[in-house]
């Protein structure tokens, strides 16, 4: 147990009962990955027992004005991402509350920030984009009573935003199957990203070859491509479907970046676009439209936005519910189809 103390602890007093150095302290206050596990937890756990706030956080609350938001992300640069944080920005931009992002390259990284962050005082609120969280990581967040909103990952004891991605395959099954076009194809990474990482591509796969299955048909293998996050690449993997004997007439690609890779390779290879080839997109991004791309649109701006008003509202009232948001999807046809 630490002593009694009638004055504010400082992080010489979290070093001194931790048993660590300053610059330990100093690392695992401000989220450092250089620290081993067992040591982090130690810190963080005289931190919590101290209820110590570091010295130049506690002026800065001290200050009406001043409070942070947090943003964890994957991929910080896909542009999914980039128009998720485009709308928190927007809802903050008028508000007392500066945003902070922290981007996860790996789980150990996710779990060291969500470790640290609930019990340093450094934001007010955060927000998850497309993030796994786990049963402690979740625990210590409503314990620690740091406002948390996840983005496109449900879970019953936290604030959540989503889609339904199966419907969202479903859903480009059924627009494709009544435009007359009996061999679907479709184009998506669906292998696992890293259990840090939720896996929607998987799901929307899933809705897909239900719906198609409904309908008495089937989508075989050989109409089935992996493909990274990037046109190029997109461009590189879908040739050998493209070039079969009986290819499919219609692609779906699980995201608008794969979609465009698919265009660019059929009209390369001397298909019409979409007299030979439809093709559907998902996600709707800022380059959908000038593309021309049919797609299935999910509101990335403004999943951003209405997570900042639920943290935002649970800020100004802690006995709020939890409130869990699914947003709508909904076909945008274009010249691609």
């Amino acid at each position: 147990m630490p002593p009694k103390s009638h004055h504010p602890y400082t992080i010489y007093d979290v070093a001194k009962i931790a048993g660590v150095s300053i610059s330990t302290v100093s690392r695992v206050i401000n989220a450092n990955p250089n620290v081993s596990d067992a040591t982090r937890d130690r810190v963080l756990e005289v931190i919590g027992e101290l209820n110590f706030v570091p010295k130049a956080e506690a002026r800065a609350r001290a200050m009406k004005d001043f409070a942070r938001i947090g943003v964890i992300t994957p991929f910080f640069t896909e542009p999914a991402f980039v128009q998720r944080l485009r709308g928190v920005a927007g809802a903050l931009f008028s508000t007392r509350y500066e945003l902070t992002i922290y981007t996860v390259e790996s789980l150990e990284h996710l779990n060291h920030y969500l470790a640290t962050l609930p019990v340093t005082g450094h934001l007010e609120g955060l927000i998850l984009l497309s993030l796994r969280v786990n049963d402690d990581s979740a625990q210590k967040l409503n314990e620690n009573k740091l406002e948390t909103v996840l983005i496109e990952y449900p879970r019953s004891d936290l604030n959540t935003v989503e889609i339904d991605d199966i419907s969202g395959g479903k859903m480009a099954a059924e627009f494709l199957l009544n435009k007359g076009h009996r061999r679907l194809g479709f184009i998506g990474d669906t292998s696992d990203l890293g259990p840090y990482a939720i896996l929607p591509i998987t799901q929307r796969l899933k809705g897909f070859r239900t719906r198609i299955e409904q309908a008495g048909l089937n989508l075989p293998d050989q109409y089935l491509c992996t493909s990274r996050y990037q046109v190029s690449d997109a461009e590189e993997q879908i040739e050998k479907i493209l070039a079969l004997p009986d290819p499919p007439t219609a692609i779906f690609a699980a995201t608008d970046l794969q979609a465009i890779g698919v265009i660019n390779k059929a009209r390369q290879m001397g298909l019409r676009v979409p007299e030979n080839l439809a093709v559907l997109g998902f996600d709707d991004l800022d380059v959908a439209e000038y593309v021309g791309l049919s797609t299935i649109h999910q509101s990335l701006d403004e999943s951003g936005r209405l997570a900042v008003e639920i943290l935002l509202s649970r800020l100004k009232d802690p006995d709020r519910p939890i409130r869990h948001v699914r947003l709508p999807l909904k076909i945008i046809e274009r010249q691609s189809t």
